[in-house]
């Protein structure tokens, strides 16, 4: 969220108004902007923030009775900015941190829809009121899954349309208190809490994401056997890969963010020569992508060096005719590792459907794995049978010498965890701890 001052523009003709009765009407009349005083510009306490008059942007693109409506705000303890257009909102928006947004829905060049959605690309929390003349079962639904806090219908009741606009600045009063409170916790990310918000966020991180490479090292030659790319990206509302897969499966993306993630993976791999192996996370529904499958895909072209991970926390169920899809990706010359070993759906589906080359222990079994026997006969186990159906081993989350001497003592193949290296930039060096 942004916290910079607001700034002075020039006046603009502006949206609907209030007639005597106290409804909101449509007319011809231009509004000056009116904004805060020198001394609320200086404020930067919290508290005085608080306090402040309330900021209200009124858009539309029909020269209204908004003098009128400026006026009994003002006379309410409201401060109005007012915009002709979509566009001149947005600029204001960028310059302004504004407590509510009423706007209407039907202007020429930008409706109040997309009005909405180009907000949340630069704020999240901002409460937006979509009023409109014409209502309409598409606009309302609209409103409703971009997140617009109200959807008021022509003529609005001054009372109610006071009513919202208070409710709206209490609220987002509330999300600058959450989010001055996790900034205190050293908590920076500010969560979208609608669908445009969230569409945003996941434009950000998309144009922002990059492949941390996190190595894997042999547990007999000590060496690094390969990498696994991890997501990264710098939107800070989307702060970890979880957040970032949540919004893409909301949003309907996956396919899309599977496809940049496969392809940022590649890239610095194809770039070095890389001589190791390059383990890559899958979501399930990426294996309904026909992408995976093509042979002009970024993977494609080192795929003998690729080791595609599904993770054990995914049910197969959602895919069909796994077996076939699975057959035809090591046709091309990839590897399959199930991911998440111990963590996920437990049963033996994934084994018989996956086949794996790979299997990798949830780091809930590696941690503490020294000093717990009941652990440690677990990962015996485990290693023994992966080894009978020819798969190898990897213990994932190793943080500690002792936890490494036990995992190498128990017989795995491959290990991987902060002991060696934290992820990073292609490509960091695994060190082996000192015995």
């Amino acid at each position: 969220m942004r916290s910079c001052p607001p700034k002075s523009v020039p006046a603009t003709p502006v949206i609907g108004a209030a007639d005597a009765s106290g409804a909101v009407v449509t007319s011809s009349v231009v509004t000056e902007v009116h904004h805060p005083t020198g001394e609320q510009q200086a404020s930067t306490s919290w508290s005085m923030e608080i306090a402040r008059a309330r900021h209200v942007l009124l858009v539309d693109d029909d020269p209204s009775v908004v003098r009128s409506l400026s006026r009994v705000l003002r006379a309410r303890g409201y401060l109005t900015s007012t915009a002709s257009n979509g566009q001149e909102a947005v600029r204001l928006v960028t310059q302004v941190d504004f407590d509510a947004i009423l706007t209407d829905i039907a202007m020429p060049g930008m409706d109040g829809i997309t009005l909405l959605r180009e907000i949340r690309t630069h704020d999240l929390h901002v409460p937006v009121i979509l009023v409109t003349g014409e209502p309409a079962v598409d606009t309302a639904v609209q409103a409703l899954e971009y997140g617009a806090l109200h959807y008021l219908t022509k003529p609005v009741p001054m009372d109610a349309l006071e009513r919202a606009l208070d409710k709206a600045v209490h609220l987002h009063r509330m999300a600058r208190l959450r989010q001055r409170a996790a900034e205190l916790l050293g908590q920076t990310s500010a969560h979208a809490a609608d669908r445009a918000g969230l569409e945003s966020s996941l434009k950000g991180c998309l144009q922002t994401l990059w492949m941390a490479m996190h190595p894997i090292v042999n547990s007999r030659a000590k060496s690094v056997f390969g990498y696994e790319a991890l997501l990264r990206s710098l939107e800070p509302s989307l702060p970890h890969p979880g957040a970032v897969i949540d919004a893409a499966e909301r949003l309907g993306q996956l396919d899309v963010l599977g496809r940049i993630v496969r392809e940022r993976a590649a890239e610095p791999f194809i770039a070095a020569a890389k001589p190791e192996t390059l383990f890559v996370n899958l979501h399930v529904t990426d294996l309904l992508d026909p992408q995976l499958l093509s042979p002009t895909a970024p993977l494609a072209a080192i795929a003998n060096q690729v080791v595609l991970e599904i993770t054990e926390r995914s049910s197969l169920d959602r895919v069909p005719d796994v077996r076939s899809r699975i057959a035809a990706l090591r046709a091309i010359g990839y590897r399959i590792a199930v991911d998440d070993l111990g963590a996920g759906y437990a049963g033996l589906t994934s084994f018989a459907l996956l086949e794996p080359d790979f299997v990798k222990l949830d780091m809930s079994l590696i941690r503490g794995v020294d000093s717990n026997s009941t652990k440690q006969k677990v990962v015996r186990s485990m290693t023994t049978l992966c080894r009978e159906m020819g798969m190898l081993v990897v213990a994932e989350g190793v943080e500690t010498p002792a936890e490494c001497s036990t995992l190498v003592a128990l017989d795995c193949d491959l290990l991987q965890g902060f002991l060696f290296a934290k992820p990073g930039k292609p490509f960091p060096e695994a060190k082996w701890p000192d015995p």
